[in-house]
C-alpha cells in the first residue's frame, strides 16, 4: 500500500519528523515476513529498508519495529530538539524516552 504524504502548510515545522515543504512523499506499508538465511541477524531486511530510506531522502514512520543505533534514531527524529523537549516537559525522566518506546519496546 502506499499513500502520498505532502505537508499541507508550508510554514510548519515539524522538529521531530522533518520534512521539505516541496518534496512529495510517499509512506509505503509492507505487511509480509521474508525468511532469514542460516546465521543472518533478525534485523537484516528492515535494516536494509532503514537505509535506503535514508539514502532516499526519506523518514520511516515509527508504527512498526525499527532497529535504529541511538545515534542513528536521534540524527533523524530530531534529537537535539527532543532533548530539549523531554527535559522541559520531563524534568525529573520519569518517563521512558522516545528511543526506548520506539526502538527498544519498552
Amino acid at each position: 500500500m502506499a499513500v502520498p504524504l505532502l505537508a499541507r502548510d508550508p510554514a510548519a515545522v515539524w522538529p521531530l519528523y522533518r520534512v521539505d515543504p516541496a518534496e512529495l512523499y510517499v509512506n509505503v506499508g509492507i505487511w509480509s515476513l521474508v525468511g532469514l538465511a542460516p546465521g543472518e541477524p533478525r534485523d537484516a531486511h528492515n535494516r536494509l529498508l532503514e537505509r535506503l530510506v535514508a539514502d532516499l531522502g526519506g523518514r520511516k514512520s515509527l508504527y512498526s519495529t525499527s532497529f535504529y543505533s541511538r545515534e542513528e534514531f536521534g540524527d533523524t527524529y530530531g534529537g537535539t530538539e527532543y532533548t530539549a523537549l523531554k527535559k522541559a516537559y520531563d524534568p525529573d525522566g520519569r518517563l521512558l524516552d522516545f528511543y526506548a518506546k520506539t526502538v527498544e519496546g519498552r
